[in-house]
């Protein structure tokens, strides 16, 4: 295998002659390894490269939200290596799958020193730009970074990501230019970010666009980020109770009751719902992250994770019409996916 460079909008595809081969809903499946690193294999005779062009969607609704899906996409998370594509260049709005790169500089952030797990954040006046899902902080209130990241993964808290973005960054602004400029290093080329959380543009909140963003992207930035095993801590939580005790706020309830709790369920349904949890032959479940979104300019999205046996897979599906479809087909290529490592 050699390393090529991405070009543009380009995305090479090598195809390895051993590859094993399932055929889920739709699309087709490779052996190909593309995963941070866009690889090549050649043959005896000469290199087979296949070229993909990013396809923009018309301006229509309709075309950022699919039956089944936008796009779709799944890899050997250890080797890169392609097990499932359909329409995976096409672009789509995030939504909270936004959330992935928040939490990659968060934990790059305390890796390289900068602040801990417990340092304690205090909500600037930049958290009134937020709306559901949310923690409900008000400017003042605090949490840590350890209790912001539990917030952002299990509640999809859009207040949360700004409290992030603000104290790693200074400014929201300045956080944005980061997440782009990590985007632009990982080599996620169709990737444009306009705030932390993925809320559509509205005037309570200053967005000046909807942030957009591939499967192939999203496959790129869910490695990165598995690099970090301690996201696992955060998506893995199925239910987080968020008792306000001066540093965790909670919400919808009667601020000045301290000790009332509220739970606050992961809404990753491919994990948490019974009906549509994914087994291992030893009993486990397989599924402990990544992250869903919802907007409905753009649909239903997920970065599902699951193990098997010492190996993971990574699946991607983006824009789908409806969180069942999001679900069931992210459910069937992750079954498929796992099964092929």
């Amino acid at each position: 295998m050699k390393k090529m460079t991405i070009v543009a909008l380009a995305v090479a595809v090598a195809f390895a002659a051993d590859a094993k081969v399932f055929t889920p809903a739709r699309g087709r499946v490779s052996g190909a390894s593309a995963g941070v690193q866009t690889t090549q294999k050649k043959s005896a005779s000469k290199s087979q490269t296949v070229k993909k062009t990013v396809v923009a969607p018309s301006k229509s609704a309709s075309q950022w939200r699919r039956n089944p899906y936008v796009g779709a996409m799944a890899v050997d998370a250890q080797t890169g290596r392609v097990l499932f594509r359909d329409r995976a260049d096409a672009l789509a709005r995030p939504a909270s799958v936004t959330k992935l790169m928040t939490a990659l500089l968060v934990l790059e952030d305390i890796a390289a020193k900068k602040y801990g797990f417990d340092t304690v954040v205090e909500a600037t006046a930049d958290v009134s730009k937020a709306i559901p899902s949310w923690v409900g902080v008000k400017a003042g209130d605090t949490m840590t970074v350890d209790a912001l990241l539990y917030a952002l993964m299990v509640q999809s808290a859009n207040d949360a990501a700004i409290m992030l973005g603000v104290h790693s960054a200074g400014s929201l602004d300045g956080f944005v230019a980061r997440m782009n400029a990590r985007a632009a290093k990982l080599g996620m080329t169709s990737t444009v970010y306009y705030n932390p959380n993925g809320l559509p543009p509205k005037p309570r909140n200053g967005t000046k666009d909807f942030n957009v963003t591939t499967c192939e992207d999203q496959v790129k930035l869910a490695l990165a980020i598995l690099k970090h095993p301690r996201i696992l801590t955060y998506t893995s939580v199925k239910v987080w109770p968020a008792t306000y005790d001066g540093v965790r706020p909670i919400t919808g309830l009667n601020r000045e009751k301290k000790q009332e709790q509220r739970k606050f369920i992961n809404h990753n349904n491919v994990m948490v719902k019974d009906k549509l949890k994914i087994y291992n032959p030893d009993g486990k479940e397989a599924i402990d992250g990544l992250k869903t979104g919802y907007i409905d300019a753009g649909g239903s999205s997920v970065v599902l994770t699951g193990k098997r046996d010492g190996k993971r897979a990574v699946v991607v599906v983006l824009g789908s019409d409806s969180a069942k479809l999001r679900d069931e087909n992210a459910r069937r290529i992750m079954v498929d996916a796992l099964g092929a490592l």
